[in-house]
């Protein structure tokens, strides 16, 4: 299958939307108030057989902004330490970050043949009103994702695997999880990104997009 071809799969995949899965870690659950810690996004392409597979990983410390809220339940539960002088040397502004992520992701928009990214997430919601806020807070004005649409892998796995627990679900689709790593937005990032694509692949290998394809096909005739 030529690059061509493969990138033309990706466009009519997911109706020129590119997913891109997105992971952050946060000083607590509201997005106005509460500080971005970490974010980590991961893009994604095809093999020439047109499976999703990870393509790049791209991950940032990130400052409070000014007044922000930090619980220190969250810090707990993430085993984040602001005070970490390595931390604290690296950490991006949310503006410098957003950039960061932002920027390959146009990139991987453009070279996959789509029009906008559309954010994969674990509890996809969660992810979406953090960056929505922070684009808000930072004046952004180009964000390559779509404003509301997501694909939810928590809603996914519990329907193809029976499991809402992101470990729980990377274990029964047979990707390996470590608990002793979880919690940072990079690891989080990239397990949530195996188990979208082992969704995705595992519908296709059982016929369930082809089959799309060719009831659409039929309806158009």
């Amino acid at each position: 299958m030529s690059e061509a071809i493969t990138r033309e799969l990706m466009a009519q995949r997911f109706r020129s939307f590119l997913p891109v899965v997105v992971d952050l870690e946060t000083g607590g659950f509201n997005a106005e108030r509460d500080a971005i810690l970490e974010i980590a996004a991961v893009t994604l392409t095809m093999d020439p057989e047109g499976n999703l597979m990870p393509d790049a990983t791209y991950a940032y410390h990130v400052q409070p902004f000014s007044g922000a809220n930090v619980e220190q339940s969250a810090l707990d539960f993430t085993g984040i330490k602001l005070d970490d002088p390595l931390r604290q040397k690296v950490a991006l502004s949310e503006a410098e970050a957003l950039g960061e992520i932002f920027r390959p992701v146009r990139k991987a928009i453009k070279s996959h043949g789509c029009t906008r990214a559309v954010l994969v997430g674990h509890n996809a919601a969660f992810d979406h009103g953090f960056l929505n806020a922070a684009v808000n807070r930072c004046g952004i004005k180009r964000n390559p994702f779509h404003p509301f649409s997501s694909f939810d892998t928590a809603s996914l796995s519990g329907l193809v695997y029976g499991q809402t627990v992101l470990a729980r679900a990377c274990r029964a689709a047979g990707i390996p999880f470590d608990n002793q790593e979880a919690h940072s937005a990079r690891y989080d990032t990239e397990r949530t990104a195996e188990l979208f694509c082992a969704i995705v692949n595992r519908y296709k290998d059982l016929g369930g997009w082809a089959l799309a394809q060719r009831e659409q096909g039929l309806e158009e005739l």
